[in-house]
């Protein structure tokens, strides 16, 4: 009898295959969930792949190609240094310390210098200028009647020229503000190298980029003082957040940084990275410009090359990398002697420098510069002069991000006497009439005449305002200092017009195109006859002047202005003879040089040369010169020009000058006493100067009252080589009767020494009555 089925085996049979089955369900789930995971994680890398590859080609592009935008730095000329050289001793002290060179006995580095009683001895900097290096050496100059009379170096041989550093009065900026002077890690002194490692990143030279023991000290420190008071970065992050990245704090972002340190790190050697570090790291703020890096912070803090550095400024430039503003030593100067003392414990406790040398540091004061020059431009006027003539050669975007280097031929002495002359004159001539010349302002522009070169340029009576220009952009009425145009145009044909030739200096009246009368009268408002032509001019008579202008021509005499370097279109009308025609004191200036010049025109120039960021040479810009004018004709208005200064209108010039120096010049007023002009020259430099209101109120100035003492003044303090002059070949000096212009001869009564071009001299001779006042003596010094 067969057995009947269990239930109890069917149901668990049927409960092991749902079991099974279960699993097989769970099994496969789980084999996709697996499946899913893996490809996440596949996926997952191969983005970190595309991200580290993108990471690594941005570290490589920026650190392989151009790592900064590097502004222009604008230098004034080599100070040249000669036995015989005008210089005294203070005006080279004083371009040292401009310099940053300290005073200290020992000279014991470069950057150092000691006076004595009439010798100064300096330790120069090397330097690279256009294609010539000069080497750091001991000089030893001794000085003696305002001039340098030995030169020699340490070993006691003599010298005959030594030139010094230029100094660096600016920079033309990128809007970002960012600057910097890059140096080599070679440049660095290893104390400086060490303190930083010490302070920011110990362990540098063993880890690769990221350092865990960094992030654990880090950590445990800050668990320690319940709030954030470390940071792991190492110095490779530092320069990665800096250089690459924004300033978020976020995880991404410090992720992202971790990752391109290590790239980093694993692409460039340790000394690459650690000179990229100190070229890019923020050590603080000059107005509306960041300094970045220790070399430019060397100079901004302290007036010194990062070489020259000692160790307590080692360590006052490391500590402000945890906060230049809140270690400003010049806002917070307690806070940052705290902070550098503490990295000097810290350099102590390294080992970086001797117990001896650690305790020598923490004595010295924070010894920063009072001020620096990167806080201000030092020259906004002559600045903007150079920028604009920049321009003309290169693009804006080269002038803010390729690091030129401008060597200009601004002379800091002369620059700081005429400023010095025209801020003094202003504020007396404001004191003394505060009615009218309560907001007097004025120019100056000082050139050399042998180079065309500007040597010093002031915009206003404040010296570092960068705003309006006077000096480039004040075109207003030059009153009579075109009126040696006009004499110029007429001694240009010896035939008809000589020195002694009569004009007439009656009233004169003249219609223009428009039905207008013009009727100008003399200053003195008087009529003088008939007068020699060299007097006309000497006495600037108003009417004789207005008459020879219009026996010439007017096309004839703007023809002469224009030859003479005056660019800009003049009206043409009758009025332009005395002035009514606007210019600007550069371009007085350019007209002035011609005749300084001795007839060449020479486009005035700011700049000598440019040099990439390495000092290879780029561009110079030499002397150019288009003789415009005959010698002899130029030599008889260098005659007439003296005589206004020795008898004429400038001859208060000698209230400020000692009457053994040579000038020749000629002072303008414009109507109503609204402007004052005095351009004038020596034998080696031209100096024009304006005086007015800048809304053109009258100011109650005349020409030799108010500008030329501001030339005089200057004048006295520069001192200018007198005028002499070679004779041309075809120029003649003969003795004539002042009043009739016969020939005379030297002991006649009236007797003028007086130039002539061979052909045009006077061949009627006077009755002589014998003396011993003869007139023009003064003519003689020209030639001795």
């Amino acid at each position: 009898m067969a057995k009947p089925k269990s239930k109890t085996k069917k149901t668990t049979t049927k409960a092991h295959q749902v079991t099974r089955g279960k699993h097989k369900i769970i099994k496969g789930e789980g084999f996709k969930l697996w499946r899913f995971l893996l490809k996440l994680l596949l996926a997952g890398l191969v983005l970190l792949a595309i991200l580290m590859a993108y990471l690594d080609a941005q570290v490589k592009a920026k650190f392989e190609g151009k790592r900064w935008s590097l502004p222009a730095k604008v230098y004034a000329r080599a100070l040249d240094l000669y036995p015989g050289k005008p210089l005294e001793i203070e005006e080279l002290r004083y371009e040292l310390e401009l310099l940053g060179y300290r005073s200290q006995q020992a000279l014991s580095r470069p950057g150092s210098f000691w006076q004595s009683a009439n010798q100064l001895q300096f330790f120069s900097r090397g330097f690279k200028l256009w294609n010539e290096t000069v080497l750091s050496r001991r000089l030893i100059v001794t000085f003696n009647n305002r001039q340098i009379v030995s030169l020699k170096g340490e070993d006691g041989q003599h010298l005959s020229l030594v030139s010094v550093e230029p100094f660096l009065m600016g920079g033309i900026y990128p809007a970002h503000g960012e600057d910097r002077s890059l140096v080599r890690i070679e440049q660095v002194p290893k104390f400086v190298q060490a303190a930083l490692l010490a302070v920011e990143d110990k362990d540098f030279y063993s880890h690769h980029g990221v350092s865990l023991k960094a992030i654990s000290r880090a950590l445990w420190a800050n668990v320690r003082a319940g709030r954030y008071q470390q940071g792991g970065s190492t110095l490779t992050q530092q320069l990665v957040k800096n250089f690459y990245l924004t300033s978020d704090r976020t995880l991404i972002r410090k992720a992202t940084e971790a990752l391109m340190a290590v790239l980093l790190d694993l692409h460039y050697e340790k000394q690459e990275i650690l000179e990229a570090y100190l070229n890019e790291v923020y050590l603080g703020q000059a107005g509306q410009r960041a300094i970045h890096g220790f070399g430019l912070a060397s100079q901004y803090y302290f007036g010194r090359e990062i070489n020259e550095l000692k160790l307590h400024q080692a360590a006052l430039l490391v500590s402000l990398v945890k906060g230049p503003s809140y270690y400003n030593p010049r806002r917070h100067p307690e806070r940052a002697l705290a902070r550098r003392d503490l990295v000097l414990s810290i350099l102590d406790k390294e080992g970086v420098a001797t117990a001896e040398q650690i305790n020598w540091a923490k004595r010295q004061p924070l010894d920063v510069i009072n001020k620096s020059a990167y806080t201000q431009v030092s020259y906004p006027a002559y600045m903007d002069l150079v920028k604009r003539q920049l321009r003309r050669d290169y693009r804006a975007e080269d002038l803010v991000s390729e690091g030129l280097r401008i060597f200009t031929s601004l002379d800091p002495v002369m620059q700081r006497q005429a400023e010095a002359s025209l801020v003094k004159r202003i504020n007396q001539f404001r004191r003394q009439d505060v009615s009218r010349m309560r907001s007097l302002e004025g120019a100056v522009v000082v050139t050399s005449t042998d180079t065309a070169e500007v040597l010093a340029l002031v915009g206003g009576q404040d010296t570092r305002y960068s705003g309006f220009n006077r000096a480039l952009d004040a075109a207003r009425p030059v009153g009579s200092l075109l009126k040696p145009a006009v004499y110029l145009a007429a001694l240009e044909n010896p035939q008809q017009y000589t020195l002694v030739t009569k004009i007439s200096d009656e009233p004169v009246v003249i219609p223009d195109t428009q039905g207008k009368i013009w009727s100008p009268k003399n200053s003195d408002k008087k009529s003088h006859g008939m007068v020699p032509l060299h007097r006309a001019l000497a006495q600037s008579y108003n009417q004789a002047t207005a008459r020879l202008g219009m026996d010439l021509g007017l096309d004839k005499v703007l023809n002469t202005i224009r030859q003479l370097g005056v660019r800009r279109q003049l009206p043409n009308y009758p009025s332009v003879m005395l002035g009514a025609g606007g210019l600007a004191p550069i371009e007085v200036a350019d007209m002035y040089q011609t005749i300084a010049a001795g007839g060449f025109d020479a486009p005035l120039r700011a700049i000598r040369n440019v040099t990439n960021s390495q000092g290879d040479p780029l561009n110079r810009y030499p002397l150019r010169l288009e003789q415009r004018f005959d010698a002899a004709t130029i030599h008889l208005l260098y005659y007439a020009l003296q005589e206004t200064m020795r008898e004429g209108t400038g001859r208060s010039v000698y209230n400020y000058v000692s009457s053994d120096l040579n000038v020749a010049g000629k002072t303008g007023t414009t109507d109503d006493l609204r402007d004052s002009w005095f351009a004038g020259f020596t034998g080696d430099r031209l100096a024009v100067v304006w005086l007015g209101n800048d809304d053109n109120t009258p100011t109650g100035l005349t020409g030799s009252r108010g500008a030329l003492s501001v030339w005089g003044g200057l004048m006295s303090r520069i001192k200018p080589v007198s005028l002499t002059g070679s004779v041309p070949s075809d120029i003649r000096y003969l003795w004539v009767d002042e009043v009739t212009g016969t020939l005379s001869a030297e002991n006649c009564q009236g007797a003028r020494y007086m130039p002539f071009i061979k052909g045009s001299e006077p061949t009627e001779k006077s009755d002589c009555i014998a003396t011993n006042r003869r007139l023009g003596d003064w003519i003689k010094s020209w030639f001795e």
